[in-house]
């Protein structure tokens, strides 16, 4: 998957030469997060236009890692990601060692492990109910001024997303669509 002429996502067994700026090494499994899906790619475009650079950052629903990857290509420092299923752990970490990418922390478990942890940025491509029972979480550990980027649920489901985030002190910035799926960014006031 080539995305904007800026980054490649390929798997070992394929054999495309390494010549664009971001080139990510993901190997599936049985983990969510190749790029091929529309919430994935929307996020991927998300963290290619905007400026991640020495920016801490929560990786919520990491998947592969694919996004917490290209953050910390993009700049950012330090990531954590985090997932429920142990075989997304097992698949981020040997995904993580195959782009030589160092500075992301990986755990098991969702919004309950966030406590009292600060973050610049929040990435969370999960699917609109958990996001709606978690956005509060994630509001208390942005911080101002913090982007929240979210996706996995269509452009009927942002009103109700938005008008979640407004109860927790969130603005909405702007969103992108494909194919009715959408990513919203959302900043902290």
């Amino acid at each position: 998957l080539i995305i904007d002429d800026m980054c490649i996502i390929q798997s070992t067994f394929h054999k495309v030469p390494a010549t664009y700026q971001y080139n990510i090494y993901i190997d599936p499994k049985m983990a969510f997060g190749t790029g091929h899906h529309q919430t994935t790619e929307l996020m991927i475009r998300e963290i290619l236009k905007d400026d991640f650079k020495g920016k801490s950052l929560l990786d919520m629903g990491t998947g592969t890692a694919i996004l917490a990857i290209l953050a910390s290509m993009r700049g950012a420092d330090p990531i954590e990601a985090l997932d429920i299923d142990q075989w997304a752990y097992d698949n981020a970490m040997e995904n993580l060692k195959l782009n030589s990418v160092d500075n992301v922390s990986v755990e098991i478990g969702g919004a309950e492990l966030l406590g009292n942890k600060s973050f610049d940025i929040i990435l969370a491509n999960i699917n609109r109910n958990i996001l709606l029972n978690d956005i509060s979480a994630y509001a208390s550990v942005l911080n101002d001024g913090g982007y929240l980027y979210m996706s996995g649920f269509y452009v009927e489901d942002i009103p109700l997303i938005t008008e979640k985030c407004k109860e927790n002190g969130l603005k909405f910035c702007s969103n992108t669509e494909k194919d009715n799926w959408t990513a919203v960014k959302y900043q902290k006031a």
